[in-house]
C-alpha cells in the first residue's frame, strides 16, 4: 500500500512538472530581432524580466495603471502600438487592463508557467511578453481583460493633452 501512494504521488508530481515546462511550439518571424546583449542595453532591468523572461511586475507599482488621459500605448522594447486608451478600463487588478488591442498588434501564446494554459500576449513586432488575456472583461464590449505589465508599456499622450 505505501508503495503504491509513492508511485501515485509522483506520477502526479512528474505530470504537474510536464505541464508546468510545456511550451508553445510556433515559431514566429518577429521583425524586430536582437541578442539578449543587445535587448540588455535597450531596456532596463527590471523591463528586460518582464518583456524578455516573461517575469511579472508587482501589482499597483506601474505608473500607468491609474492612467486615464487620452493617447496610446506602445510596446517599451520596439515602439510598436498595440493599444488605444479607449480601450483601456479600471479593472482593479494591480495591471493596467484593456479589452482589446489595436488589430494585428498581438501575437497569441500558450503559457504553462503556473501549471495550467493561460493565454499570453505578445507583442507581434518583437515578441516580446506583454501579459495574459482574461473572459472577465467588461461584458458590454468584448468580454475580455488584457492584463498588461506597465512596464512593457509606453505612454504617447494625443496632442490634445500635452
Amino acid at each position: 500500500m505505501k508503495n503504491v501512494i509513492l508511485v501515485t504521488a509522483f506520477l502526479i508530481f512528474a505530470n504537474c512538472t510536464s505541464f508546468a515546462q510545456k511550451k508553445s511550439t510556433k515559431k514566429m518571424k518577429y521583425k524586430v530581432v536582437k541578442t539578449d546583449d543587445e535587448w540588455k542595453i535597450k531596456l532596463t532591468p527590471a523591463q528586460f524580466n518582464v518583456l524578455r523572461k516573461s517575469g511579472t511586475e508587482r501589482p499597483f507599482t506601474s505608473e500607468l495603471y491609474k492612467n486615464f488621459k487620452t493617447g496610446i500605448y506602445v510596446c517599451a522594447a520596439c515602439g510598436t502600438p498595440l493599444y488605444v486608451s479607449k480601450n483601456k478600463f479600471d479593472s482593479e487588478c494591480g495591471w493596467p487592463s484593456f479589452d482589446q488591442a489595436i488589430d494585428g498588434a498581438l501575437e497569441f501564446d500558450v503559457d504553462y508557467k503556473i501549471g495550467y494554459a493561460r493565454t499570453e500576449l505578445k507583442c507581434k513586432n518583437c515578441g516580446s511578453h506583454l501579459g495574459h488575456s482574461f473572459d472577465d472583461g467588461p461584458k458590454e464590449t468584448t468580454g475580455k481583460r488584457h492584463c498588461i505589465n506597465g512596464i512593457a508599456l509606453k505612454f504617447i499622450p494625443a496632442k490634445k493633452d500635452q
